[in-house]
């Protein structure tokens, strides 16, 4: 379904890519000198990750459709399931996410929108008790 001319997405209203590189960008900034989940991430292929997050988080909240029309359905279980993300795991990626979201200065009832949807979804992906 998509948004009539009058209305605001939710995309639009978080500000668009911008918003999103932003997130993303200062996310991988902690992931990179993280020892939990560095591994995780190719750093030949980081840029890649950051691409691929943004583009994801952009068609999630009504933005183009570039992630499925290059990648697919997400199928976010699937592709995690290969990694061994534990509640650490999680954590630690909720407090780069939660760093990211505290730079973008969103309106509060925006922030609470973002961050309710990145909290469910880290949650979602975990797949291990066992700590690394």
């Amino acid at each position: 379904m998509s948004a009539s001319p009058d209305e605001v997405t939710a995309y639009q209203a978080l500000g668009g890519r911008a918003t999103f590189e932003r997130l993303v960008r200062r996310f991988y900034e902690g992931v990179r000198t993280d020892d939990v989940l560095a591994p995780m991430y190719p750093e030949d292929d980081m840029e890649g990750a950051v691409e691929r997050l943004t583009m994801f988080l952009e068609q999630y909240w009504g933005g183009p459709t570039t992630y499925s029309e290059t990648r697919g359905h997400p199928r976010l279980r699937m592709r995690h399931a290969a990694y061994a993300v534990s509640p650490l795991a999680r954590d630690r990626w909720l407090q780069h996410m939660r760093d990211g979201v505290d730079e973008l200065g969103l309106p509060a009832e925006l922030e609470t929108m973002l961050w309710t949807y990145l909290e469910r979804a880290a949650f979602s992906l975990v797949n291990t008790m066992e700590e690394p």
